[in-house]
């Protein structure tokens, strides 16, 4: 039995034209995806671009604002202490050396000291994280003491960051010698004072070492003037750059008042162009080479003898 309905199957050309209209929507589809993707692109290029430059900018303004400081009052990158005031002599001069155990013998005070004829000119380096410069300082705070009251020496000390690396990241070594520049330039009569206490009470090496706020207070335990000003001096950082390149020149030398000595570890102590390699716990042995450097300062001086006049015999 034959039937006269058509099967409602598309013809060939009715299912081409199909394929290609859905093929266009397709393209269509994709094309809108590919630009939208694009102005995405875009507008977090320019604005990543613009952050950027944000942060150049502002990065750049901070370092207009604020210019590199250089301490005052400074000589050769040291705080020379030509005498002392009472409050600081008086502090300075209760330390005593710290034996290394109970039933050691306490190093022997000095009999001698240089006289004002013969007044050396003492450069001391020091790291305030140092453990050795707080052992020099601890056993001969006491007879330098005496020595700048005396007006026999003139001593210079030299913060400097050696043991930066070595506080936990927290960089005390470089922050204590930047509040120490502080102290010199704002309340220069209570420098010796604050670097006294710095050395005398020290964080352990691979501490943190003391926070800014810390450093501070410490300046202001010891009476320091202008209290607020090291404050902000302190916590603002003003001198970490300078601590730093001072460093660099005490690495590269010569040292001052030296031919050709370099900075190799703290403490380090140059009198009269002269490094003391002797025990560093040891006053008697430090004040017999002091006694020695001005000695021989003075025989130097007097070598020479100072030429006297010949008398013209009379016509």
């Amino acid at each position: 039995m034959s039937s006269d309905e058509t099967p409602n199957v598309p013809t060939p050309r009715n299912s081409r034209e199909a394929v290609r209209e859905k093929a266009q929507r397709v393209h269509a589809a994709q094309s809108r995806a590919r630009i939208m993707r694009r102005i995405i692109i875009g507008t977090l290029a320019v604005v990543a671009v613009g952050a950027i430059g944000t942060a150049v900018t502002l990065a750049v303004s901070a370092q207009v604002s604020k210019p590199q400081l250089s301490p005052t009052g400074m000589h050769g990158d040291g705080v020379v202490v030509s005498e002392l005031s009472a409050s600081a002599a008086s502090d300075a001069g209760t330390a005593t050396p710290t034996p290394d155990s109970s039933e050691a013998e306490a190093p022997a005070e000095p009999t001698a000291e240089p006289t004002t004829a013969q007044k050396v000119d003492i450069h001391i380096y020091v790291d305030y994280l140092s453990d050795d410069a707080g052992e020099f300082e601890r056993a001969n705070a006491r007879q330098l003491t005496n020595w700048i009251s005396e007006g026999a020496v003139t001593v210079t000390y030299h913060p400097v960051a050696l043991l930066t690396a070595s506080s936990n990241g927290t960089k005390y070594s470089l922050r204590a010698a930047a509040a120490a520049a502080c102290v010199a330039t704002h309340s220069p009569d209570q420098f010796y004072a604050f670097n006294h206490d710095l050395l005398d009470d020290q964080p352990e090496v691979n501490t943190d070492g003391l926070s800014d706020s810390e450093l501070a207070d410490l300046a202001g335990a010891v009476g320091v003037d202008n209290t607020k000003t090291v404050r902000s001096c302190i916590q603002d950082g003003d001198y970490l750059t300078w601590a730093k390149e001072a460093t660099t020149r005490a690495l590269e030398g010569p040292l001052p008042g030296s031919d050709d000595l370099v900075l190799a570890s703290t403490p380090m102590i140059v009198a009269n162009g002269e490094a003391y390699v002797g025990a560093l716990d040891d006053p008697a042995e430090f004040s017999q080479f002091v006694l020695t450097v001005a000695s021989d300062a003075y025989y130097q001086a007097t070598a020479t003898p100072t030429p006297t006049p010949t008398e013209t015999p009379a016509e």
